[in-house]
Order: structure tokens, then C-alpha cells, then sequence
């Protein structure tokens, strides 16, 4: 089953061809990352603009990459929400014409619950399911950090979230503070190779607390006050020590987590980390060396970060584990409840 999706919740426009829910025929992005990091963000009515002059070229890019015509498509998947309202519009929008022209099914699919399926996109051969389920499941990126505790692809339930600011979030204003470039994740992490994460004490939030849930506020003030007390930022080995203790305490914190729910979740079988920050090389270190479960992250790097691909594989299991209820119409909403993202 040949899936098309289509991704632009935020600044990307994406689109993808998946095969059976894993293999990946094509997988085509165009970003304005770059056109925004000299503002520190994203531009909403900007880059919807963009993404309507991207997303053609982009969706003729994914077919001939595929070598598919419009008769090899089984259905087209799209993100329904959350995200920028303008941009999820172009890619619904274009979706809906598109399902209308060629007579296909559409599929409607959580954005967060994209980023959930990550795991089992593939260039190479699929693994079997039952090897990873039950599982743990930290998806974390700019706009969410949440943990899940889930026995199927579409079943499961939300064990904790965060309170305030997401890690990508903590990220990207922690390396504003600290003058390095946007997206911040990337940077502080480049920085932090050459750093020492000892060198400054960052708290970790809730940590009193019988909770599941991530708090980053504290964490972003604790950066601000300790920068405060330094002289200048203008000595690059500072920034550096800065950078890795900060992103010591942001991993620390979603390893805590993870750890702590495996205790309530014995039957666990392995470990899922998605989403942006699950691009983090320290963060898969910190969790490989201190979770004693196997840990599955996505393939390629481009897999953690949004893209179609994962909307398509997402709309192959819902359909395989949902049926005819996949199919059912939907709204397009900046806002959508995570609970309607993995069923319990």
C-alpha cells in the first residue's frame, strides 16, 4: 500500500511516498529555517506564503523521485493539526484538491502522532512490531514533550507532559541567551562538544514531585541568572561550558523521566525517542547508558525532524488499526488534543 503525505504544520513543506507504512520511496522537503533564524523563529504568515509557492515543485519532486504516477497512490495522508494555522491550511488545503481530482482516500492525521511513527521508517528492510511493544515513548521537539506508554501503534495512554516550555523550546531560548544561532538545539549541542556539562550546577525540576510530567521555565530562568553573573559572553570556552551543562540538565530531566516509568511500567519492552530533540547525540548516549532496555530512535536524522514521511506511515497504521474509522472527515485545528493522538 502506496501512502502519499503531506506535511506543513510549521515551516517545511513535505511530501512524501511510503510503501506499507515503513519503506520510504521518496521523502522531499523544502525548509525556510534559514530564512527565519535572523528573527529566532518562525514567521507564521511568512512561511505559509512560502510554503504555497514550495509545495507544487515539492509534491511533483516526491512522485518522480518515487517513480509513481498518480494510479500507483493508495491514499494521501495529511497533518490535520497542531500547528500553524495558515501553514496547516496549504497542506490540507491541497490535500483535500488533490484526494478530490485522483479520487482517493484521505486520511487526517495528529502531527504529534507522525512523530510517534517515526521509528519505523526504513530504506531497508521493515522490522516486526511485536519485538518493540509495550514501549516507552518520549516524543519530544519544539512545540511538545510529552511520554507515552503504548501497546500498539494507536493505542496507549499519556503518562506525563510538560508544564510550560517544551525542550525544543528550552533549546532554542537557551542558545538566544547564550548568542549561538537558531535552531538552537543543533547549536548548543555543537557548542557543548566542547564544553564541560560539570562545570555549572542546573536544577532539575519536579524532582520532589510523584510526577511524569517536564518543566523547562526554571531551567531557562536558572541559564538567565547564571549568565547574568558573568562578566561577558565573550570568552567561546564559557560559552561552551555553559552550553553543555545546560544541555546536561535539559537531558537529564527527560532521562529522569524515562527512568521513572519504566519502574511503574515493567512490561516495557524497549524505549522510543522522537521528535527534534531525538536528534541529540548525548541524549541518546545518556539514555542508552542508564535506561537498561533497547532503544529505538528514527533511522536517518531527517526522520526526527518534521516530515511527511512519518504522516504517510502514521496513516498506514492508523487505517490497519482503526479500519474504516481512519477515514472519517476532519477538521483542520492549530490546536488539537494529544489525547487524540494515541487511543487508549
Amino acid at each position: 500500500m502506496k501512502i502519499l503525505g503531506i506535511e506543513t504544520s510549521c515551516d517545511e513543506t513535505a511530501v512524501a511516498i511510503v510503501e506499507d507504512g515503513r519503506t520510504v520511496l521518496s521523502n522531499t522537503i523544502t525548509s525556510t529555517k534559514d530564512i527565519f533564524s535572523g528573527a529566532g523563529g518562525v514567521v507564521p504568515e511568512d512561511a505559509a506564503r512560502r510554503q504555497v509557492e514550495c509545495m507544487l515543485p515539492v509534491l511533483r519532486g516526491a512522485l518522480e523521485h518515487a517513480d509513481c504516477t498518480w494510479s500507483d497512490i493508495d491514499c494521501i495522508a495529511v497533518t490535520k493539526g497542531p500547528g500553524l494555522m495558515g501553514c496547516l491550511l496549504v497542506g490540507t488545503t491541497l490535500a483535500r484538491t488533490l484526494a478530490s481530482i485522483y479520487k482517493k482516500p484521505l486520511i487526517g492525521v495528529h502531527h504529534t502522532f507522525g512523530h510517534l511513527s517515526s521509528t519505523w521508517l526504513t530504506d531497508g528492510t521493515a522490522e516486526q512490531d511485536s519485538h518493540w511493544f509495550p514501549s516507552i515513548t518520549l516524543s519530544a521537539s519544539g512545540g511538545h514533550t510529552d511520554l507515552w506508554y503504548r501497546t500498539s501503534h494507536t493505542t496507549g495512554k499519556l503518562l506525563g507532559r510538560t508544564r510550560d516550555d517544551a525542550a525544543g523550546e528550552a533549546y532554542d531560548k537557551g542558545a538566544s541567551m547564550l548568542g549561538l544561532p537558531y535552531p538552537g538545539g543543533p547549536s548548543i549541542s555543537k557548542a557543548s562538544e566542547h564544553g564541560n556539562e560539570s562545570a555549572f550546577a542546573f536544577p532539575l525540576a519536579l524532582q520532589k514531585e510523584d510526577t511524569l510530567d517536564y518543566s523547562f521555565s526554571g531551567l531557562k530562568t536558572a541559564l538567565k541568572t547564571t549568565i547574568a553573573k558573568q562578566e561577558s559572553l565573550e570568552d567561546e570556552a564559557l560559552v561552551c561550558d555553559l552550553a553543555a551543562s545546560y544541555q546536561y540538565a535539559i537531558n537529564n530531566q527527560l532521562c529522569d523521566r524515562i527512568e521513572r516509568a519504566i519502574e511503574q511500567y515493567a512490561d516495557a519492552k524497549s524505549i522510543h525517542i522522537v521528535g527534534g530533540v531525538s536528534a541529540n547525540t548525548a541524549l541518546r548516549s545518556m539514555v542508552s547508558a542508564r535506561v537498561p532496555l533497547e532503544l529505538k530512535v528514527p533511522e536517518k536524522i531527517l526522520y526526527c525532524t518534521d516530515n511527511a514521511a512519518m504522516i504517510a506511515s502514521a496513516a498506514y497504521f492508523l487505517q490497519q488499526e482503526k479500519g474504516k474509522e481512519a477515514y472519517s472527515a476532519f477538521e483542520t485545528r492549530a490546536t488539537l488534543p494529544l489525547e487524540d493522538c494515541v487511543c487508549s
